[in-house]
């Protein structure tokens, strides 16, 4: 017979990426528009001549500022090669063969397939009429058994965020032995100040973490960095579970320096959810239905028509990212490029 891997893994749905077409606009990852600021770049080239030598294997630098940003004690603080790294770490830290982990769905993809590979059992909680967290319903599926509650907020993909008051509700309802992570990937996008900043809790509540990312805001996508603030018990796991030198040199030398030019990016943010604004308008204006968005992209729920749309969108040299059979997520990209999609939504509605 011959050398096989574990059986179960034939179960689990594979991770998929937004499309890259040659000659079309990609509007498929939530990516942004433009890439790191030029000091910013400045760093990565000086960088490159010390590439003969390991990274620091503790991230120790880079986990200090942040946790002198956020106002948290160092331990409190773990830097990984991006959030979903820290998402895969996270399931090992905590669960056991047979733990549940209780997440929304639809939303971010590497859930089940995190909880999976560690052996733990997806519980997929419907969202709601609007397309976000039901986390009455969520909280109602916590058992014995649950080790690990996410809330995705904003949601991935469908843009949506759960407000202040429903989630003190919600963490007040979750026993102080289940940990609940707020994955804030899309937080510097957040324009609603009754979207609550995770950190708040992670300050107050021994239970709460937050996952966070350089790959969106700050424009990193391509170098993996993220990092997790929370209990220092788990912080200390993920280093245990960590990969030695999974976060390179020049990621943690972009990340420092982007937080360095972090007034000048966050200004860049606030720019894309304004373009946001615009271009939910329009799609509403052209018949769609449009969820409030407080992330760099926007959710059409065209449920089984979603591969169509997106087919459609790529015939006029526009890539989306179809989600069969719920809906659509679209980036937000410059102007010039959200208005070629607007263009192609538009003469998909007037053709169907």
């Amino acid at each position: 017979m011959p050398v096989r891997p574990r059986v179960d893994l034939e179960t689990l749905p594979d991770y998929v990426a937004g499309r890259t077409v040659p000659g079309a606009i990609k509007l498929s990852s939530n990516e942004t528009p433009d890439g790191p600021l030029p000091s910013v770049a400045r760093a990565i080239v000086d960088a490159v001549t010390n590439l003969n030598r390991y990274p620091d294997p503790t991230v120790g630098k880079l986990a200090a500022r942040l946790a002198d940003k956020m106002g948290l004690p160092p331990g409190q603080v773990a830097v990984g090669c991006g959030s979903v790294s820290l998402c895969h770490q996270l399931m090992h830290a905590m669960c056991a063969p047979g733990d549940d982990v209780v997440f929304a769905w639809r939303s971010f993809e590497t859930y089940p397939i995190a909880t999976g590979i560690a052996c733990a059992n997806p519980i997929k909680v419907p969202l709601d009429e609007t397309h976000t967290h039901d986390l009455d319903a969520m909280a109602a599926a916590i058992t014995p058994r649950t080790r690990v509650i996410i809330v995705c907020n904003p949601n991935n993909p469908t843009a949506t965020a759960n407000r202040r008051a429903e989630l003190d509700a919600f963490l007040d309802k979750v026993p102080s032995d289940v940990l609940v992570v707020l994955d804030e990937a899309y937080r510097e996008f957040v324009s609603d100040p009754e979207v609550p900043d995770g950190l708040d809790y992670v300050r107050t509540r021994d239970n709460v973490a937050v996952l966070r990312t350089f790959s969106k805001a700050y424009g990193l996508a391509g170098l993996r960095v993220g990092y997790f603030a929370g209990p220092k018990q788990i912080a200390d796991a993920l280093r245990k579970v960590y990969v030695p030198f999974s976060v390179n040199a020049l990621a943690q030398t972009a990340a420092m320096a982007s937080l360095d030019a972090e007034d000048e990016l966050l200004a860049r943010c606030e720019t894309i959810a304004a373009e946001r604004d615009r271009v939910r308008g329009e799609l509403i204006a052209a018949g769609y239905e449009v969820p409030d968005s407080q992330a760099n992209f926007v959710w059409l729920p065209l449920g089984d028509k979603a591969f169509e749309f997106s087919e459609h969108t790529l015939a006029n040299k526009v890539v989306v990212r179809a989600f069969q059979p719920d809906g659509v997520r679209v980036t937000i990209s410059h102007p010039e490029e959200n208005d070629l999609f607007l263009h192609a939504a538009r003469s998909y509605r007037r053709s169907s």
